[in-house]
């Protein structure tokens, strides 16, 4: 049990929900910051690439510690995505210099994470709070750094990020409940899955604040292009060439919901046997594990190796346990049908608009399918999402 609890406080206390606190990296990478911090404008100057190209080519030796080293991975991370995709125009870049490819690779290495940004960076990293003493509320939080979109990116970023908050809150619950079950002690199990229930509809409600904040035009239309990746993706067929590092194009997936270590945790805890929809889904949230930072990582291998909630409901056949256990599949059902109302607002139909407003039928077919992460994203989605329904406990 101690293992459990330590990672699960491990976890719950990881700088992505402390906030990286640093908002600057030593001078020696005043470059990379300034470039960062002003992407808007020199993209749409036109003069991204130019600057981007003018930088030296940097040692990571002088990012110390965690946080300042998960700093510069967003910002190398927001600077890659600005060059590769520029002005979103189709003006696309195959090959990203090695002034950043050698420093980003070395880093992301270092940190355990593939050089792209990832939802890590753009979603659990890449905030701060306004009044560092008041609450975690959206009135009170910012960005560090911005694509083209104006606040659609703030509005994108920081409710994916209270969604997960929201779910966060049951992670120290995995302990208790790992406990109850080895002392068969079914009334606190129930108790815990009715908590865990809670945590999971509080996420739901909070994801319905996207709509107030991001627009789906500016979204499909501006900031999507700068999350795509190069898996899976037309525009990019053989990857990108990172200069210096690899002799060969190298494919990785765009940041992605899918890299949110919070839902997968709750798959596993729950016995939800994503396999069961088959290869395509399974094997793409398995992948996406590696987008994850090390110690979420390792906090699912440690859910895995923990005794089995549903096994132990089954074996119990009691009402109230099975009700509160349903009670957590069906939360997240509801989580994954809301996901799919969600991408038909914000990419289906903008993709379809523009289909309608006489643009590259091709190109928009493309974007109404594929996600960030180089997915058939609905058809994924809806994998999942069955998937999740069928493992409600029938009565009987």
């Amino acid at each position: 049990m101690k293992k459990h609890d330590v990672m699960a406080r491990k976890w719950c206390n990881h700088d992505d929900f402390s906030g990286i606190s640093e908002e600057e990296l030593p001078t020696k990478y005043a470059g990379w910051m300034v470039i960062a911090r002003n992407l808007p404008d020199l993209i749409k100057m036109g003069r991204l690439r130019t600057e981007v190209e003018k930088l030296p080519e940097l040692s990571i030796e002088d990012l110390c510690g965690h946080r300042s080293q998960r700093l510069a991975h967003l910002v190398l991370g927001y600077i890659t995505m600005a060059y590769v995709w520029n002005q979103g125009d189709r003006d696309v870049r195959k090959v990203l210099p090695r002034n950043i490819a050698i420093p980003y690779c070395k880093l992301s290495e270092k940190l355990g994470l593939p050089p792209i940004l990832v939802y890590a960076d753009c979603v659990l990293a890449n905030w701060k709070k306004k009044d560092p003493s008041g609450p975690m509320s959206y009135e009170n939080m910012d960005i560090l750094f911005s694509f083209p979109g104006g606040d659609c990116g703030k509005g994108f970023f920081l409710v994916s990020l209270l969604v997960e908050l929201a779910a966060a809150a049951a992670i120290k619950e995995i302990p208790i409940i790992f406990h109850a079950i080895q002392h068969q002690d079914q009334g606190t199990l129930q108790k815990e899955l009715k908590i865990i229930a809670h945590c999971l509809k509080k996420a739901r409600e909070t994801f319905g604040q996207i709509h107030k904040y991001v627009d789906p035009k500016v979204f499909f239309n501006v900031l999507r292009i700068y999350l795509s990746g190069w898996k899976g993706n037309s525009q990019l067929p053989e990857g990108l060439l990172y200069e210096g590092v690899w002799d060969t194009p190298q494919k990785f997936s765009g940041g992605s919901a899918a890299q949110s270590s919070i839902f997968q945790c709750f798959d596993v805890l729950l016995g939800i046997q994503q396999s069961v929809g088959g290869e395509y889904a399974f094997g793409f949230l398995h992948e996406m594990r590696t987008y994850m930072p090390p110690a979420h990582q390792a906090f699912l291998q440690s859910i895995e190796s923990g005794p089995s909630v549903r096994k132990f409901v089954i074996s119990k056949g009691d009402a109230g346990l099975k009700a509160a256990y349903n009670k957590c599949v069906e939360a997240m059902v509801s989580l994954r049908s809301y996901h799919l109302q969600i991408v038909t607002k914000y990419i289906v139909i903008p993709a379809w608009q523009r289909q309608k407003e006489n643009q590259s039928p091709e190109e928009s077919s493309e974007a109404g399918n594929k996600g960030t992460g180089g997915t058939d994203v609905m058809d994924f989605l809806k994998t999942v999402r069955n998937t999740t329904r069928k493992f409600i406990l029938k009565d009987g």
